[in-house]
């Protein structure tokens, strides 16, 4: 595949923090005691602006209060499955880690929240918290519609899972798109989780799992934001043709890709190498900028 030629710049506009690192979830499954030290190792390589927060999980708050961070100050997104009621435990624990900075809260919907009491419970949390964003993780099924409407307007952003360790953990294309489609449409950042290991739409070798490319994704959203129907945007996340779609990317604006990362904040990746290494072979990063990344 012939790569498109790079731009000077693209890296700070376009991916500036755009992978957050989730080494220690599905399927890396990096022990902690290895994760935050490459953490703090990708922290002072040449692409270290396309880094966003280390995410980690609520319950095991635990096992980090009796770790000694090995350098600096470490910035967190924090994961919630059991939903706001769980927060305050969750806050007390971290309130004893002086060497963590809580940047984001990531929050799974749980039963007991309707949309208007799920904002209200968040209204809450930000009143206490304002430095900190928050994610609604977005459920799949027929409460998706109400739980993003309630949260248009407001000062919250979404979540999407865009894979998992199951085959149906993953969206299908016209899924996808009608999530990014409604929430580009009501005005919700979001960011998305799990299953984007690539640029580019593929097939897993090993699973045989169909995974949709990040890239991809970032191509829809700015197509979404450009009022494109929801054929366009279907075809635009199964495409595999690598080189259509980076150089399709590879010529928004600076005033497009602003608006494009207003509304696709980042996304979740085990391995901040790989997706730094299929941006570099489809030139939308230069080699050297992931070389010295390579063997981390």
């Amino acid at each position: 595949m012939r790569p498109t030629a790079y731009r000077d710049g693209i890296t700070t506009e376009l991916f500036a923090g755009l992978f957050d690192d989730a080494a220690m979830f599905p399927p890396g499954n990096s022990p902690l005691e290895a994760a935050i030290p490459a953490h703090s190792a990708h922290r002072s390589e040449s692409y270290r602006d396309t880094l966003g927060p280390f995410i980690f999980p609520a319950p095991r708050l635990t096992e980090l209060a009796n770790m000694l961070h090995p350098d600096g100050e470490l910035s967190m997104s924090l994961t919630v499955p059991g939903g706001p009621t769980t927060l305050d435990a969750a806050f007390a624990q971290l309130s004893s880690i002086r060497w963590v900075r809580l940047r984001a809260l990531e929050i799974v919907v749980d039963e007991s929240h309707s949309p208007a009491s799920l904002v209200t419970a968040l209204d809450d949390i930000a009143a206490t918290r304002p430095d900190v964003e928050i994610f609604v993780e977005i459920p799949r099924d027929e409460r998706r519609e109400s739980f993003l409407r309630a949260l248009s307007g407001t000062s919250f952003a979404a979540k999407f899972r865009t894979g998992g360790v199951h085959a149906d953990a993953y969206p299908d294309e016209a899924e996808l798109a009608a999530a990014v489609r409604t929430v580009v449409g009501h005005d919700i950042p979001f960011k998305a989780t799990a299953g984007l290991h690539h640029a580019i739409r593929n097939t897993d070798p090993t699973t045989g799992f169909e995974q949709h490319g990040f890239v991809n994704l970032m191509l829809a959203v700015h197509l979404a934001g450009q009022a494109a129907g929801i054929d366009e945007l279907i075809a635009v996340l199964g495409d595999r043709n690598g080189n259509r779609i980076a150089e399709r990317i590879a010529t928004l604006t600076t005033d497009e890709i602003v608006n494009l990362r207003s509304r696709f904040r980042s996304f979740g990746t085990c391995s901040v190498i790989e997706p730094l290494d299929d941006l570099a072979a489809l030139g939308l990063l230069p080699t050297s900028y992931v070389r010295q990344g390579a063997t981390l």
